[in-house]
């Protein structure tokens, strides 16, 4: 029972300084999910190259490196703006068919996995570099893994 005054809660809270209340960190792999996630959303953008992968190509696999945030500043609490969670880096490999229009497929990429990386992470993100790993020709699908001449 609260007995008159106020909201127990918020009188702690006042009490502690705003960098003493606690801190909430995403581990370096969930923003990896994330951004592997969003490079697989991006790609299903363009069925006709996803029509050429073959079966069991591999999925693309993001790796990040994050720096945590620093101490949001007095005057930007006061403006009410929200400080990112950190800052990030991320490289994002994929797997393309071939022929394809190989740039749209990397900046669809970088687009997608950018924003939904500051949208669900909350972080900045300073960079998405794509790298493709494998282009799969239409012309050996179905073949074994010999050169197409």
């Amino acid at each position: 029972m609260a007995t008159g005054g106020g909201d127990p809660m918020a009188a702690h809270a006042e009490a502690v300084p705003t960098g003493a209340r606690g801190a909430t960190r995403l581990a370096d792999r969930v923003i990896a999910k994330i951004a592997s996630h969003a490079a697989r959303e991006a790609l299903h953008a363009f069925p006709e190259t996803v029509r050429q992968l073959p079966d069991g190509h591999a999925a693309p696999h993001a790796t990040v490196s994050v720096r945590p945030a620093t101490v949001q500043s007095t005057s930007e609490r006061a403006s009410g703006q929200v400080a990112p969670l950190g800052e990030t880096w991320v490289r994002v490999a994929v797997e393309l068919g071939y022929p394809c229009d190989i740039g749209a497929q990397c900046g669809a990429v970088r687009r997608t996995v950018a924003e939904r990386v500051e949208t669900l992470a909350g972080m900045d993100v300073h960079a998405v570099t794509v790298t493709v790993e494998r282009l799969h020709s239409v012309h050996t699908k179905h073949t074994g893994r010999g050169r197409v001449q």
